[in-house]
């Protein structure tokens, strides 16, 4: 089964960390619905008669489109798209655009996930990120969602920021526990190159992200989240039983997935493609492809290891050698000894799984294992 990612590329503000596609200007909205449906009915075939079982509105903001625009966009999936009956559809949300008429209509348009971009429940978090919301915002919405009858809420946390002692940290982990969100998804704060933040970090504006914090609260988290009878089902995501995302998932496990809108990425298993991150070229031509790139055995082994590996399931050695070859799984058993040793790996079965301690290094330890050209 595939997913589908519909990128909707405007935001209110600009928040100082954030380095994904996007425009505080919403000059090119109207404009823009029509050619992300036009792409919908192009790119039909990129999935063929695959059934779609997760839909996923991501950003950008998705929250700040209007009822009649969700309506369109979900009715056109629906007519181009083998949609599933119990498909899980999700809308991304920031605090400050959830009130009852748009939880309504994004009930009524068939929505049935949110996944709310919380952050931090303290003001000076908020304020340090640049976020659009305040700390009242960010506790009354989860109310007025549940209320509402959406049971199956994600929250973004972010941690590890210089604002964020951790006993502020632990209060953020604990308000959601005691708010009943099934599912979250935490962050250590990235500055990514470029970004507003990384230019005042430069410019000594603001304070530079202490990685033994960060490493830390990440410690910390894991054993808040078990406690409470959390899954830690990928590296930065915690669910309750039964409410893990769908849709990420079905990243994390390699499954086609269609992207859709200005900056979207696609992959079939073989290949992937992105489409331009720029709102007028792509409002000029939607299937405007930036790049498309043709995975080699040796690039999709890699792949399937950093991946894998961020997942409490881990790598497959049977997996790796169905698809792979023997020999492939051999070496990859070989690589992981010094990991076993260390304490930052384990073996179960045939599973090759990260310790708690091998979670804080994973990008590390994946690269690390990663094979060069012509060894498989």
């Amino acid at each position: 089964m595939a997913g589908i990612y519909l990128h909707i590329p405007f935001c209110r503000r600009a928040c100082h960390y954030c380095n994904f596609h996007f425009s505080t200007s919403l000059q090119h909205k109207n404009d823009f619905i029509p050619a992300l449906l036009k792409e919908m009915r192009l790119r039909r075939d990129y999935i063929g008669q695959e059934p779609v079982e997760t839909v996923y509105f991501g950003g950008g903001t998705p929250s700040l489109l209007e009822p009649e625009e969700l309506d369109q966009l979900m009715d056109t999936l629906r007519e181009v798209y083998s949609l599933t009956p119990d498909a899980e559809i999700t809308l991304e949300a920031n605090p400050d655009d959830i009130d009852l008429r748009r939880l309504q209509a994004w009930k009524k348009a068939g929505v049935n996930r949110l996944s709310i971009g919380i952050q931090s429940f303290f003001e000076e978090d908020l304020q340090w990120m640049n976020r659009a919301h305040n700390a009242s915002q960010a506790l009354d919405c989860i109310g007025i969602a549940q209320a509402e009858g959406f049971d199956n809420i994600s929250i973004d946390l972010i941690y590890g920021g210089p604002t964020l002692p951790d006993a502020n940290w632990q209060k953020n982990v604990e308000q959601a526990i005691n708010l009943n969100i099934p599912h979250l998804s935490c962050y250590a704060l990235t500055v990514e190159p470029k970004t507003a933040l990384d230019k005042m970090i430069q410019q000594h504006k603001k304070q530079d992200v202490n990685q033994e914090d960060q490493a830390r609260q990440l410690i910390l988290l894991m054993d808040w989240v078990a406690a409470a009878g959390y899954e830690h089902y990928e590296i930065s995501n915690f669910a309750l039983p039964g409410k893990r995302s769908r849709h990420n998932s079905s990243y994390w496990q390699g499954k086609t997935y269609l992207g859709l809108g200005p900056s979207a990425h696609s992959f079939n298993g073989t290949s992937r493609q992105w489409n331009i991150a720029n709102n007028a070229l792509y409002i000029a031509d939607p299937l405007g492809i930036a790049e498309i790139e043709i995975l080699t055995p040796v690039q999709q082994l890699n792949e399937y290891i950093m991946i894998s590996l961020r997942t409490m399931e881990g790598s497959d050695l049977d997996q790796i050698a169905a698809k792979f070859g023997e020999p492939a799984a051999r070496e990859f058993s070989l690589r992981i000894q010094q990991y076993l040793s260390e304490g930052k790996a384990v073996v179960t079965g045939n599973r090759v799984r990260l310790t708690e301690e091998g979670k804080l290094l994973a990008d590390g330890i994946a690269a690390d294992l990663f094979f060069e050209e012509g060894e498989v």
